[in-house]
């Protein structure tokens, strides 16, 4: 790992690049105190979709009757609701 001042990071700024490409950590610093790095991008892993599928119970009745009446008196107000 490296460690640069500003001005120098200023002035080579491809080459750190480069060398941050290649695996290498760059400490960029103020007057001696580190204040960046700079690190190789690494882009985020997407799940394909359906990755959850038969991993997360959910309710079977989440389209009842009762859930239909429960979150009617939510949506309206009353006090007679349930708590979460």
């Amino acid at each position: 790992m490296q460690q640069v001042n500003m001005l120098e990071a200023k002035n080579r700024l491809s080459s750190l690049i480069v060398a941050a490409e290649q695996g290498e950590e760059v400490l960029i610093a103020r007057n001696g105190v580190p204040v960046a790095r700079l690190v190789p991008y690494v882009s985020p892993r997407v799940k394909p979709p359906g990755v959850w599928k038969g991993l997360v119970p959910y309710s079977t009745d989440w389209r009842s009757a009762e859930t239909e009446r429960m979150i009617e008196r939510l949506f309206h107000g009353e006090d007679d609701a349930p708590a979460a």
